[in-house]
């Protein structure tokens, strides 16, 4: 039987940062193209490669449906080849997101992030893909509520009759590896009490009442895989626009507003996530601050046309101003929070090490 659906699969990967954590070496960028184009000629519909700082992002377009092991292998071997021309030119962190030698066929605990989603082409399929670099999959939860939960916010929720009934959030609790789905917006109080906690709980996707995938994201939280800090998690979102499901403008109208994600530099600083061009996703001061990026694709028969990329309109510009001036504040905070992350959220970091070393000086008060 022919597979109608077509799947949307976007991986990244941090395999090594050109002069520290900025951005990627053209020469990678062009192994990865080169790899997508020679190794999955028989396998994919269409590829984009891009980056956001020092993170490789590989948009594929295929017929197998999602977590796919030929898909997931096709996606490793891209990064380890892109590993080895890091390590040739010695680019910083070179292969730092790949956890595990032995791969398997699947990338679950590997150390990419994967966000992928299938679905029946509609007569216009209009895609937008965020890719975030210096934060974590929290980030996504104030933009997904407000896409698809508030009539401020996203006013086809009000006015459109396909939207009227809301949508269902299914939440991943990150710690406990469980998750839930709520129902919107009769069960809205109830999720914002977890999207708030977003260090924790996160937006893994969100579904019509009817059962149609709206959006997906990557919930990878590279310190809980590793053990250890490795990088942050500079994580991905798809959202399908338009018809039934929030118009482009509604989708990327939350990034007018910066919000404070936690990430930045050694991912344990709270900041603004800065709404950027690609050009602009070049994260250079205290390694930061958080950048995002929004890639529109119109997507026809599989084919990937575009991108657009939409945080080039200068309606950002006043976005960006802004996270810059909230950044000059909170950067006059230095080690203290709430700049700095809390205590719970730095086990990976210098504080085991030194609490080990003092545990002998604490005295009862």
């Amino acid at each position: 039987m022919i597979n109608s659906k077509i799947t949307l699969s976007v991986i990244k990967a941090d395999v090594g940062g050109f002069v520290g954590h900025g951005s990627v070496h053209p020469k990678m960028l062009e192994k990865a193209e080169e790899m997508l184009e020679e190794k999955g000629k028989d396998l994919l519909v269409d590829c984009f490669v891009t980056n956001v700082g020092d993170d490789i992002n590989l948009i594929m377009t295929h017929k197998e449906g999602i977590n796919s092991g030929k898909i997931h292998t096709l996606a490793w071997d891209t990064f380890l080849s892109c590993t080895e021309v890091a390590k040739s030119l010695k680019m910083y962190g070179a292969g730092q997101d790949l956890l595990s030698d032995a791969f398997a066929g699947n990338m679950k605990g590997m150390g990419p992030g994967i966000a992928e989603m299938e679905f029946e082409e509609r007569p216009s399929e209009p895609i937008v893909i965020f890719m975030a670099d210096k934060t974590e999959p929290g980030a996504w939860n104030l933009p997904l509520y407000k896409i698809f939960a508030d009539p401020f916010n996203t006013i086809g929720l009000v006015i459109d009759p396909k939207m009227h009934s809301g949508f269902r959030f299914e939440v991943f609790d990150l710690i406990k590896d469980k998750k839930v789905t709520f129902a919107c917006p009769e069960e809205l109080y109830d999720l914002l009490i977890f999207l708030g906690a977003s260090n924790r709980y996160v937006v893994k996707s969100i579904y019509t009442k009817e059962g149609e995938i709206a959006a997906v994201s990557s919930t990878q939280k590279m310190n809980q895989m590793a053990g250890r800090y490795v990088g942050k998690d500079d994580p991905v979102l798809i959202v399908r626009c338009q018809s039934g499901l929030p118009a482009v403008g509604e989708v990327l109208e939350p990034f007018a507003n910066p919000h404070l994600v936690a990430g930045w530099m050694r991912g344990s600083h709270y900041g603004p996530l800065m709404p950027v061009s690609q050009k602009q996703a070049l994260p250079t001061r205290f390694d930061g601050p958080p950048r995002v990026i929004a890639m529109g694709f119109q997507l026809a028969n599989g084919k990937l046309h575009g991108p657009q990329d939409l945080f080039a309109d200068v309606a950002f510009d006043m976005a960006r101003q802004k996270a810059l001036k909230v950044a000059d504040y909170i950067r006059q905070m230095g080690p203290f929070e709430p700049h700095r992350l809390p205590l719970d959220e730095m086990e990976y970091t210098t504080l085991p090490g030194v609490m080990e070393k003092l545990k002998g000086r604490f005295e009862q008060c």
